[in-house]
This record gives C-alpha cells, structure tokens and sequence, in this order.
C-alpha cells in the first residue's frame, strides 16, 4: 500500500476460464485398506489458444489417508503437462500421475489437497472424465461402511468445507466458497452496471476496536460487527471468511491517511482491547466449519525495514510494537484449529530490490517467532490495497534494449521484478529460506490492479531507448511504482481464485473496489484518519515517489468510506474485461 523508500521510484495471460466439477472417491494407502473410501475432486483451468493451466483441489471425506497418496487421470486428448506443483507429476501418454510432496503424504478426513500444473493442448481441452487415487476410481460419494456415513456426498463442492479440528487445509480457498460482505455488495449493486461483480468475495476490514461490534454511524465501515459477518457467512454457506487484522498500536507509521487510533505505546491496549476479543469470537465452536482467513497487519513489518528514517517508524521498530503486536496476533489466532494467518508482505515496489527483500523476510520470521511458532503463519499476502500489475506480458526483468538492462530505465529503478506474481513466487522461495515451513502460500491482492481500458498497450514498444520502451510497453500506469492513493486509469484485476498459479494460494479482493484510500483534502473525523498529500492529485510528490505528481483521484473520502467515481472507473478499466 504505502510507498518505498529505496528511490523515489509469472505470467499467463487467460483468455478464457473454465471451471469443471467432477465427483471423486479416494482410495486409501495399502496400509490403511480397510479404512472407509471416498473424496471430492474440484477441477478448473485457466485456458487460452494453445495452453492452460490446471488445478486439482482433492478432498477426502473417508478415513484418514497416511503413507502417501498418488492421483490419476487421462487426459481425453493430446494435454501434456509441461510443469507441475505440490506434488510429483509423471506422464505417459494420456495418464497423468501426481504423487503426494513428502510434506504432506497424509490426508486427514475432510482435509484438501491441492495441486495445480501447466500443461499445453491442440484442439478441444477436455475435462478428465474420471480421477483415481492409490488405484480406485472417484466416485464423490462415501460408501456405507461401519467407519463412515452412509449418506452420499455431492459431487460438487459444498458451500462450507468443514475443517477438521486440528487439521488445516493446505489451501484455505481451494473448494470453497468466498463470504460476499453484503454492506459491500449494497453498494456495488447500487452502481451502474455493479451487479457485474458484486458476488465477488472481498475482506471485512477491522480496522480500529468499535470494528469489532460494528459501527452503525461511521462514515467508513457499516454497522455489521464481527459476528453479524461471521453470522452472515453461515447463512450463505460460505466457505471461507476474510478478515484484516488492522489495528497495531503507531498503525501504519510512513503515512497519514491510514493512521490509526491506538498510540505508538498502546501494545496493552491491542492486546487486551482488540486482539483478545476478536480471538474469542473467531474461537466460537459455532464457526468451527468456517475457514477464517486474516490478513494480518497491512503495511507494518516491512516499514520497519525501510521507513525508520520517519519518526514513528523509528520509534515503533525501538520499542518492538511492530513485531511483538503481530506476534501476539499470530499466536492468539493461529491456535484457533479453523483459523488462517497470512501476513502482510508488502508489493515488489517496495521490498524489489536486494537492500530490502532478504531483510524484510528475516523481520516476518522474527515476528513469527514471537508468537512461539513460525506455523502460526499460513502465508503471506502482497499488493494489499495497492495497484502493482500482476505480470507485465510485454516485458520481463531480462529484458534488454539495445543493449540496456530494462532494470537500468527509470521505471524499474535496478528492482529485480516488474510485476507481482514474479515477486511473490520469488519471496515465497525467500520465506522458506528463512525458516517458514516449506507449505507456505502466498495470496496477491488483484482488486484495483487490472490497467485495462483504453490506455493500456497491445504490445511491447519498438523504441531503442530503455526508459521509452518501458514506458510504453508497461500496462501499469503510474507515474512512480510509489504512487498507491487511488489511482487514476487503474481497473480492477483478476477476479478472486484459488490456486492459480505455482505457490499462490489465491488472487484475492481484500481491499474492496470502491473503498477510498484516502481523502483528496483534509476531512475532519473521529476514526483517527490523517490527511496524507499522497492522495491529494495538486501534490506534487515528495522523494519517496520521485517528486512525481500523485496520479490520486479528486473528491476521494477517508479511507474506507465509498468513492462511487472510483468504483465505475475500476470497473470501466477492468481488466479481464467485465461482460
């Protein structure tokens, strides 16, 4: 969200998305032969003319599975998988076999497993007919045995994937469907054309401690409350809940316009006051077959990396609010059994460049420490409220100009990823060697970063200068990859998914379209939100965005509160178009 100080400065494209439901049983490890069979199997893929992507989401709703398990399915033409993730993929012809990672070999009763693959095809791209598992064909049902049910199981995915106590799913967002906040949805659908994409999932912010009940007079946040959410994710038989975490004391030190209210000294009062309650209502039996998903601390670990040249920064990384807030977080949440932590990782604009990244990761695990277990965190989110592209088609980092690097042009600015999805395939990997558990995923935030419209380039510049060719190749179109206060020509982006890519868990929509990230001038308020000239567009930047005007909106609220200009302006610029 907030911009980087380092200078003032994996990509498919879909062309079409098709998803397919088939019914699967799950035969059992040799060893366990008389434990009680039966799964679900959820496959979709993102396709386009000559390739696709493809994701497996098994669930097995029999008997524990342990010692291995190995899929199976033939393809009905001529796909070949040309690389695959979490687990081993051979192929023979038609017949595709995934062996489990040795990380996970066991699957518990009611647990998923999730894989995913890319693959290229001529012709028609046909959905497997059947699956198999350690040999038996899928059949999506549980079959009559003493150890389990006789009831049949529905072949397509429940609204709400229980989780076993104790057991948490690889991927919270695979086979389950997202809570749709209905404030949000009001007043999507009361704009032109919102209908379109107000059934998308988006995260419930709880960003100060009246959050927690609801705040029925706030400008910003509606008057439903924690538990009315969770409540209403019942009702729809979601399966799964976002939340942001979003309150430490010194909030969001680097930047006005999402101050919050608790004082840089206020670690007691997170704790007892905000952290402590919103822990005993996620902790509610009630819920226990809701995954709960919580975007844990937007903007905090990585400004201590960066931004300590700022007062409160310096104080905050000083007295350790930062690091032993999250780490409280953590360690309250992540021992509820349905609860899933992703912490905040920054975007590739900010954390980019070598002087950033390794120390940003090292700061995340020391965090993660302090809640007393690094598997408190289930992953990590980047581009959080921000706009930068999920992948430049027209350019990668190894692209050269005439000779030139495009890291030497003034866009790129020596960072070593243009986009996204590279970053945080690439920060993943950093994660891991650090000390996070190898099963981490990663979720990117692609509300606001689509840039489509009709300023987005149809193809890579021919110019032979490095600063000209990016410039008109890239499809972000900032002014400074610094730049994060609504901003104008951008569109929203890929549409919430699970599992679409290696080690991305999710494209997820946690800041919800039409949500201001600030106000274009002062607006007094009681909700401790500054003005920050960042959003202001007269401004004409400062050196953390290259004393490059701002690209902000005119006539944006508070942060939080409905900006109707820039939901049709992110609809209009969608990109993958909206129907």
């Amino acid at each position: 969200m907030r911009p980087h100080p380092h200078s003032v400065a994996r990509g498919l494209a879909a062309a079409a998305a098709v998803t397919l439901l088939t019914g699967a049983g799950i035969a059992v490890a040799a060893s366990q032969a008389s434990a009680a069979a039966g799964c679900r199997v959820t496959y979709s893929v993102n396709q386009w003319s000559t390739g696709f992507t493809g994701n497996v989401a098994v669930t097995n709703l029999g008997d524990p599975i342990t010692g291995g398990w190995t899929l199976a399915w033939d393809f009905a033409g001529n796909q070949r998988v040309t690389q695959g993730w979490n687990g081993t993929f051979t192929q023979s012809g038609q017949r595709v076999s995934v062996a489990s990672p040795s990380y996970a070999n066991s699957l518990a009763t009611n647990a998923t497993a999730t894989l995913g693959f890319n693959a290229d095809y001529s012709g028609t791209n046909a959905a497997p007919a059947s699956f198999t598992l350690n040999g038996t064909q899928c059949t999506g049902q549980v079959p009559t045995t003493p150890s389990s049910p006789s009831s049949p199981t529905p072949s397509e995915p429940t609204p709400s994937d229980p989780t076993t106590p104790g057991t948490k799913a690889d991927n919270p967002y695979a086979g389950a469907r997202g809570y749709v906040n209905p404030e949000w949805k009001a007043k999507a659908d009361a704009e032109p054309g919102g209908s379109r994409v107000s059934n998308n999932p988006t995260a419930v912010w709880l960003d100060r401690i009246a959050a927690i009940e609801g705040t029925p007079d706030s400008s910003s946040n509606g008057a439903m409350g924690l538990r009315d959410h969770l409540d209403a994710a019942l009702a729809q038989g979601a399966g799964y809940i976002q939340l942001v975490i979003y309150n430490l004391p010194g909030r969001d030190c680097s930047a006005l316009a999402s101050n919050g209210e608790l004082g840089v000294n206020d670690l007691p009062k997170y704790k007892a006051q905000y952290i402590d309650p919103i822990a005993a209502i996620e902790s509610d039996t009630k819920y226990r077959n809701l995954r709960i998903i919580n975007i844990v601390e937007i903007d905090s670990l990585p400004n201590l990396v960066t931004n300590t040249n700022l007062a409160t920064c310096a104080t905050m990384k000083q007295n350790g609010g930062y690091v032993q807030g999250v780490g409280y977080a953590l360690n309250k949440l992540g021992a509820i059994p349905n609860v899933y932590n992703y912490v905040d990782a920054a975007h590739h604009g900010w954390i980019g460049w070598d002087s950033n990244f390794g120390p940003s990761a090292d700061i995340m695990l020391e965090a993660a420490r302090a809640s007393g277990n690094v598997r408190n965190v289930h992953g990590f989110i980047t581009n959080t409220a921000n706009y930068s592209a999920l992948t430049e088609p027209h350019f990668t980092i190894n692209t050269n100009v005439n000779g030139t690097s495009v890291r030497q042009s003034k866009w790129v600015d020596w960072n070593y990823y243009v986009d996204e999805l590279t970053f945080a395939q690439a920060f993943r990997q950093k994660l891991v060697q650090v000390g996070f558990d190898s099963g981490i995923g990663m979720l990117i935030d692609t509300s606001r970063n689509g840039w489509g419209g009709t300023g987005r380039p149809a193809a890579a510049s021919t110019s032979t200068n490095v600063d000209t060719f990016v410039n008109q190749s890239r499809i972000d179109r900032r002014a400074h990859a610094g730049n994060w206060c609504n901003q104008d020509g951008a569109g929203l982006g890929e549409r919430p998914k699970a599992a679409p890519a290696a080690g991305i868990d999710a494209y997820v929509w946690v800041k919800p379209p039409g949500e201001s990230d600030g106000s274009s001038t002062e607006i007094p308020n009681n909700e401790g939100k500054g003005f920050d000239r960042m959003c202001d567009p007269t401004y004409g930047g400062n050196d953390r965005n290259g004393n490059n005007p701002t690209g902000a909106l005119s006539g944006a609220p508070i942060s939080g509160a409905w900006f109707s200009a820039q939901f049709r302006q992110l609809m209009a610029n969608a990109y993958p178009p909206l129907s």
